[in-house]
């Protein structure tokens, strides 16, 4: 049972990579058919900071990664 179900497994990460490598390539494809004033990326805004809210304060999850944060009620004792 354990061997059908590793196997199974193997078989459905090959067609997904499968999957993807054919969706790739039609990309690479289409991209070659534009014109090269089409490939640009379009400029990105820089991300906005949440304004600071009286009801919920952000609080960091891990220390250093500023995009790990959690939400909680701004008027909770502080123990």
């Amino acid at each position: 049972m354990s061997t059908a179900y590793t196997c199974e497994e193997e078989s459905f990460k090959i067609t997904e990579a499968i999957d993807l490598s054919i969706r790739m390539a039609e990309t690479t494809t289409q991209a070659a058919q534009l014109p090269p004033d089409q490939l640009r990326l379009p400029e990105q805004e820089t991300a906005r900071k949440n304004s600071k809210s009286k009801v919920y304060k952000e609080v960091q999850l891990v220390d250093g990664s500023p995009e790990k944060t959690a939400l909680i009620g701004a008027n909770l004792d502080p123990k």
